[in-house]
This record gives C-alpha cells, structure tokens and sequence, in this order.
C-alpha cells in the first residue's frame, strides 16, 4: 500500500514542489498546478540535492527544508562567466545586459547564458545555473509514490 511505503531509490513520486530564494523570489511552484513526476536518482527533473530531501517520507508527507547553495545548486563558478567576441553573435542580435540566450555546445546541446555586460568588442556571458551561489528554501508534498521497477 502506497501509504505505508517511504520513498527509496528508484521510485517514481509524485509531487507538488516549491523552490523559494532567500529574498523571497519565486524560482519554481507547483502547488497550484499540475505536479511533476521524478524517478529517485535520476536528475532529469530535479537534481539530487532536492531529491535527498525526499528520501524517507511517505505520501501526504510535507516537507520544508532550506538547503545552501553548495548542496542545492552548486555554487557559482568564476569560470563559469566567459568573454565571447560581439562578432560570434549574428548581426540582427543585439545583446543586452539580462538577456537570457541559447547557445550550442560544441557536441550538438543547447546551455543557456546570461548575458552580464556588452562591451564595445566583448559580450560577458554567464553559463551558472541561473540559481547557482543561492541558498533555497525546497518545499515538497508527496502526493504518491510508484515503487522502483513497476512504473
């Protein structure tokens, strides 16, 4: 019975979610809406360090946790913020500072960056997730719970 299980690795849950910064801004929310399925281990939805939070609790459980940038997204890295020459962008581009923008990777994927300044020659763009350097407040309901191997 799905009451009775605690969530383990490799089942798939149900749940509404919240992820909150520490000025109160609204990152993501699910209450409210349809809820996000995960399977417990793969980060395709949600990355690992929500996902420990979830270990052990049972469906109609609530949670609320705060969890520092290291274990939640990462920190930012420095080298993480590249100068890319204005000429890389097409010429109808015109980068402005805040400016969120696909790029491709060399293998084919597409990484979003933050455009942080334009300079005469030199566009600074930002590759950290935009919540890396954040401390989160993670706020999670289980609403059901798909034993590992029989989703």
């Amino acid at each position: 019975m799905a009451e009775d299980m605690t969530i383990k690795p490799d089942d798939e849950v149900v749940l509404h979610c919240s992820i909150t910064l520490k000025d109160g801004t609204v990152a993501e929310n699910t209450f409210g809406d349809e809820p996000i399925r995960i399977i417990m281990g793969n980060e395709d939805v949600l990355i690992s360090g929500l996902q420990l939070a979830l270990y052990g609790l049972k469906v109609g459980d609530k949670e609320s946790v705060i969890i520092d940038a290291e274990d939640a997204f990462g920190p930012t890295d420095g080298e993480a913020i590249q100068d890319m020459p204005l000429s890389d962008f097409p010429e109808e581009m015109k980068p402005e500072a805040g400016q969120i923008i696909a790029f491709s990777t060399p293998d084919g994927d597409e990484i979003p960056g933050a455009v942080v300044e334009v300079g005469e020659q030199t566009v600074q763009v930002d590759f950290n997730h935009p919540l890396a350097g954040h401390e989160i407040r993670f706020e999670a309901e289980i609403l059901d719970i798909i034993p590992g191997g029989e989703g």
